[in-house]
């Protein structure tokens, strides 16, 4: 897996092709990507950043979808579950997954200016975590992988 998320690229594209690949894997194991889902999916796409809950939900009722916040929380619920999106525990707020329908538990890379978001090889910290951790006797349940710094955007600009 590669770090998807700093680089310029062709947002459409990147939003087609993810949606497409969402789209096909909800059919072929009977998921249902409702209007809702699948505007939510786009939106996190298409910012390329950490979104809250509350910054999803202000763009859905302008759009009409709906102005609850149950609205857009199953919607995120859905896609999390199905590994079609990320929550990023520290800012309290969600990122689309660049990887759909591959199970992978990645590295974020979190820019503390623009708050964009990168998903990056996880393997080699969670392993030595778990190294760690086993030789203190601890057994890993779970290693969420946050990285906070300067995306090479915000770095070039200043």
């Amino acid at each position: 897996m590669d770090a998807i998320g700093f680089e310029q690229h062709d947002h459409s594209h990147c939003i087609a092709t993810t949606v497409a690949s969402v789209a096909d894997q909800c059919a072929s194991e009977g998921l249902s990507l409702t209007p809702v889902r699948r505007r939510v999916l786009e939106i996190l796409l298409a910012r390329h950043r950490a979104l809250g809950a509350y910054d999803i939900l202000d763009v859905l009722r302008e759009e009409g979808f709906g102005s609850q916040p149950p609205v857009v929380y199953r919607a995120l619920d859905f896609l999390t579950q199905n590994g079609f999106a990320h929550r990023i525990e520290g800012l309290n707020a969600f990122i689309a997954c660049h990887h759909p329908g591959q199970r992978h538990a990645p590295a974020f890379l979190i820019c503390r200016i623009c708050k964009a978001v990168a998903e990056a090889p996880a393997d080699p910290v969670r392993r030595a975590v778990t190294d760690t951790a086993s030789q203190a006797g601890f057994a890993v349940e779970r290693t969420v992988v946050e990285v906070e710094g300067v995306c090479p955007n915000c770095r070039d600009a200043a």
